[in-house]
């Protein structure tokens, strides 16, 4: 069996944060990241310039080339972990290789949820979260005229984005009353909507899928779709993009403390003392809500494991939470929105402008901001989402927090201090093997 000190499953933002982390206080102590995917690490954000325009891997990745070896990181891509005994401190992956470890780290994320619709076998049904669909998709799409995208979060419109950049005509079709109904408010999803009708896409609202038709035969390609209401839509290529839940299948029988994700603290460790978790897959502190929650995003998920590498490394560390935050550039719109855009009843304080095309929106609660959305110029957004962060009191200046100018001037010189820095090691230990 293998023997490693440190091990991390999963090679994404938080992977790399937390091996990242581990070395800048161990030097020494070996650690081997393992994936499923074959890929070095890469931005997944970039996945939609890929499909739309066959943007490199090169130029997605996430750290460059000789990344592993300069840090002195093994790596096991392309096998997937299939077995966790964590009291046994041992991992075991496809093919039976068993690896032992003093301290772990699950960064497995999240897996598409495949909704149960007749047909989503059939040839020509894809997901859209890695560079495998992507790439899968884009070998399909020779001859198809149109795409049918189930789900129209964040996912179905970056699919739909880079699919009307290869000249597909798309079909949105969204269960709910709005397109990015979870991160955009009535009014933001109305543009981002407007937006996407201009570029040719078809979105279709408060319906499903009940049914994915194929070509006769056993390895029959997809020919249309029928929603619940009967109409059918003809389509050569369906793509599921509902939404994704915390891949957290491998701590079954684990004893580690499971809610819709992986629950871990402020440390970032899980209920069991040598495994830790970040990013996708863990429920971690959300400062807006002020509880742990699952907040899929690439920034939380680096932070988290960075967080994570530094306490499995001995040096104690807190991660000062996250929360939803989303930016986007799809169809010329520029959208930004973070916390809680939807208030939940009459506690919470809107406060918004609307002009030339652009859209802010700042939602306060006891007079701090605790949500915002930025449609069209979103120069100020950084400067809200740091107010959201860090708590600040703006019961002084909130009318101003929408207007064209507003800006750092109005907080005091202490205020303005940058609060971007991510948690360093406080005190270093040694560096055994």
């Amino acid at each position: 069996m293998k023997k490693v000190k440190y091990l991390i499953i999963g090679n994404s933002a938080g992977g790399i944060a937390a091996a990242e982390a581990i070395r800048q206080v161990d030097k020494r102590g070996t650690v081997t990241i393992v994936s499923d995917e074959p890929y070095a690490a890469y931005s997944r954000p970039l996945i939609s310039e890929h499909l739309a325009s066959g943007y490199p891997l090169e130029r997605m990745l996430f750290r460059p080339a000789g990344f592993y070896e300069a840090n002195g990181i093994q790596t096991i891509l392309g096998s997937k972990a299939v077995r966790l005994d964590a009291d046994a401190h041992s991992v075991e992956l496809e093919g039976g290789t068993g690896i032992s470890w003093r301290k772990l780290l699950l960064a497995t994320g999240g897996r598409p949820i495949m909704p149960p619709i007749d047909g989503i076998a059939s040839r020509g049904v894809f997901t859209f979260t890695t560079l495998s669909d992507a790439r899968a998709i884009g070998r399909f799409l020779n001859g198809i005229e149109r795409v049918v995208v189930i789900g129209g979060g964040l996912i179905g419109v970056s699919a739909a984005a880079a699919l009307v950049k290869r000249g597909v005509k798309v079909t949105i079709v969204e269960m709910k009353e709005r397109v990015l109904n979870i991160i955009l408010d009535e009014e933001a999803s109305a543009l981002e909507a407007e937006a996407m009708t201009l570029a040719g896409v078809d979105i279709i609202t408060n319906h499903t899928v009940a049914e994915i038709s194929s070509s006769p035969g056993k390895s029959g390609s997809v020919t249309g779709v029928t929603l619940d209401d009967g109409q059918v839509i003809a389509c050569g290529l369906v793509i599921i993009a509902i939404g994704v839940s915390p891949r957290t299948e491998l701590t079954s029988g684990s004893g580690i403390k499971v809610n819709r994700g992986i629950v871990v603290d402020r440390r970032m460790a899980t209920s069991h003392a040598d495994v830790y978790a970040c990013g996708d897959v863990a429920e971690a502190y959300d400062f807006v809500h002020g509880e742990a929650r699952l907040t899929p995003i690439w920034p939380n998920a680096y932070l988290g494991g960075r967080v994570a590498g530094f306490n499995m490394a001995g040096v104690a560390t807190e991660y000062p939470g996250g929360t939803a935050m989303n930016a986007l550039k799809y169809f010329g719109l520029d959208v930004v929105s973070a916390g809680i855009v939807t208030p939940p009843d009459d506690s919470f304080r809107e406060i918004s402008r609307k002009q030339d095309g652009c859209y802010r929106k700042v939602v306060v609660k006891d007079g701090c901001c605790v949500g915002m959305v930025f449609c069209g110029d979103i120069e100020q957004s950084g400067v809200v989402f740091a107010l959201m962060r860090d708590r600040i009191d703006v019961s002084d200046f909130s009318e101003r927090l929408v207007a064209d100018d507003f800006g750092l001037v109005y907080l005091s010189e202490e205020r303005r201090r940058p609060l971007l820095e991510v948690p360093s090691a406080r005190e270093k230990p040694s560096e055994t093997a």
